[in-house]
């Protein structure tokens, strides 16, 4: 499946050491203005600022909309954004071709499909989420005009967790935290594990404001469920929690529900959902992120023979991907918020 939605579709293609990457927007009424720097801005944000905390593997992602577009405005026919690659450098994983990678998806992939995903992991690679942000950009700036903002932040980083929401500070600083204590702690967090060539795992916050009640469907098209499938899709997440999250197994029902008033939940325990449906309070998203598993240590694994063998990957990679997951995570929510709002309006 490389298509995702239902009123509003967006199919995302190419590899991470092929030619280009790109996304089609299948939905999208026709006159909406379009202003190309908002996609410049929101893949500046998902691109690696050359510090310790992301790949070095800087791609300009220069992009163009070939599809879609008339005189700046929505033509109502798919929109097409291609996003070349020119900085993939597959000598460098010459040594590993037919070598399964713990942690990755080279192993399921191979028995799927019966070769390897390709260098650097193919579609399974963290940049096929380019397009994912390109096409992103686009509906989070149309949601942006009706209002309704979405933003996210690093909640933690290994052991590390913001005590403070300073909401400024968030793109103030590479690991994207809260809070200006934790943004010190991280930096020597970071610097020990790239020198001892390991990652480290951590949760990020997606919110989104002023989310009108009614959107999303009762039982299998819950807006929550939806909402759940996006963020899984993205490789590196490992849980989604909405509002109190886990905090709800010990919460007593006088402690966890959101009490009414004439504007709406007075509390917003919920996260911004009730019975797969928004209920006017922001939505809130917190994503469980696993650590990068391209490490530099040596670790055990298998080849394509089955043949026992060890690994020490080489190559260009994050040494925690909460930052750089926080502008894929805002597009995805856009991109799912959008298609809800198409449902309510066309059902």
């Amino acid at each position: 499946m490389n298509t995702f939605g239902r009123y509003l579709k967006i199919t995302t293609f190419g590899e991470s050491h092929g030619p280009m990457m790109g996304a089609v927007l299948d939905g999208l009424p026709a006159n909406l203005p379009i202003d190309p720097a908002v996609i410049t801005a929101e893949l500046a944000r998902r691109r690696p600022a050359g510090d310790a905390v992301s790949t070095s593997r800087i791609e300009p992602d220069e992009f163009q909309i070939v599809s879609g577009l008339c005189d700046g405005k929505t033509s109502g026919a798919p929109l097409t954004i291609l996003i070349p690659n020119v900085a993939q450098n597959s000598e460098e994983y010459k040594d590993v071709a037919d070598i399964f990678r713990p942690g990755h998806g080279d192993f399921g992939w191979y028995h799927k499909y019966g070769t390897m995903p390709g260098p650097g992991g193919g579609r399974l690679s963290g940049r096929e989420t380019v397009a994912r942000v390109a096409a992103g950009a686009i509906v989070k700036a149309i949601l942006k005009r009706q209002g309704i903002n979405i933003y996210g932040y690093t909640k933690q980083i290994g052991p590390i967790c913001a005590a403070e929401r300073e909401k400024e500070f968030i793109e103030q600083n590479p690991y994207r935290l809260p809070d200006r204590a934790a943004a010190r702690e991280a930096e020597k967090l970071i610097a020990d594990l790239r020198a001892a060539g390991d990652t480290i795992g951590g949760q990020v916050v997606i919110v989104a404001e002023n989310v009108p009640a009614g959107w999303g469907s009762p039982v299998f098209g819950k807006l929550d469920a939806t909402i759940g499938k996006a963020m899984f899709s993205i490789g590196a997440v490992k849980g989604v929690l909405f509002g109190e999250g886990l905090s709800f197994a010990t919460m007593r029902g006088s402690e966890s529900n959101d009490q009414l008033g004439p504007a709406g939940p007075l509390t917003n325990h919920a996260g911004g959902t009730n019975g797969g449906l928004s209920n006017g309070a922001p939505i809130v998203v917190t994503l469980v992120v696993k650590a990068p598993p391209s490490i530099a240590l040596t670790q055990k694994t298998v080849n394509t023979k089955g043949e026992p063998c060890a690994i020490t990957i080489k190559g260009r990679h994050d040494c925690c991907l909460c930052p750089r997951i926080i502008p894929v995570a805002e597009a995805m929510l856009a991109l799912t918020l959008f298609d809800a709002f198409l449902e309510r309006k066309l059902a």
